[in-house]
């Protein structure tokens, strides 16, 4: 149940996206490694998403490792796909309490058998469950294109449509963002969900990622629903 101050959702905003940047800089500044920052910000993604489901969205994505992200330290990277695996190990508890269905959006062959696995598995044990969460990992949107075109050439495709890329992508699943949030100050897509944002709605904030609230993302839809989508119409 909802309190006074807490929106709820109808389907004007089924699909909302987070690029989940600060984590770094949230632990710098407190004088912290890194990776700190990193851990901190894993817990409050599964705040986030909890509260987006609460609220009444019906599908959130997050983009958590970009394909880019490989060229930081060796030691940031390994605490991520740790962080990634342990996070795994509890996803069937949560996806019971919670009813997530997860879905793992980028090139996963790059993973350790074991992390591919896990990947599958609850991909699989979850699949009937109603809210959709992506995890974009080893994700970059480019490069989900090449990969959808490459799909399409292998089946013979002569005369590609808009509807034969959409139907290749790893989000072929799930409509588009409405909404596309990013944390961090930065204003900018960085490789995520080009495709699928041609008429996604855009929030940047200051915010750190481990700093966001329900709070904010209470803020965050009002602001959504004050805008008028018109699609390129008038």
């Amino acid at each position: 149940m909802a309190d006074n101050n807490t929106v709820m959702v109808d389907e004007r905003l089924g699909h909302i996206a987070f690029i989940m940047d600060g984590n770094g800089r949230w632990a710098t500044k407190r004088m912290l490694p890194r990776t700190v920052g990193h851990k901190y910000g894993a817990e409050n993604f599964k705040k986030i998403v909890k509260y987006c489901g609460k609220i009444g969205i019906k599908a959130v994505t997050v983009y958590a490792f970009s394909t880019e992200n490989w060229g930081r330290p060796k030691n940031e990277v390994d605490t991520i796909m740790n962080l990634l695996s342990q996070y795994l190990d509890t996803c069937e508890e949560e996806m019971k309490i919670h009813g997530i269905k997860y879905k793992f959006l980028g090139d996963m062959s790059v993973f350790t058998p074991e992390l591919r696995e896990k990947i599958a598995r609850v991909e699989e044990i979850s699949k009937d469950n109603s809210l959709l969460l992506n995890v974009a990992i080893n994700y970059g949107s480019r490069a989900e294109i090449v990969h959808a075109f490459n799909a399409l050439a292998r089946e013979g495709k002569k005369e590609i449509t808009e509807k034969d890329v959409s139907d290749a992508l790893y989000t072929a699943h799930c409509p588009d963002p409405d909404l596309i949030v990013r944390t961090g100050g930065d204003i900018r897509l960085s490789n995520f969900l080009l495709w699928q944002a041609q008429y996604s709605e855009f929030y940047f904030t200051d915010v750190l990622w481990p700093d966001l609230t329900t709070d904010n993302i209470d803020e965050i839809v009002r602001e959504f629903y004050s805008r008028k989508r018109r699609y390129g119409k008038v």
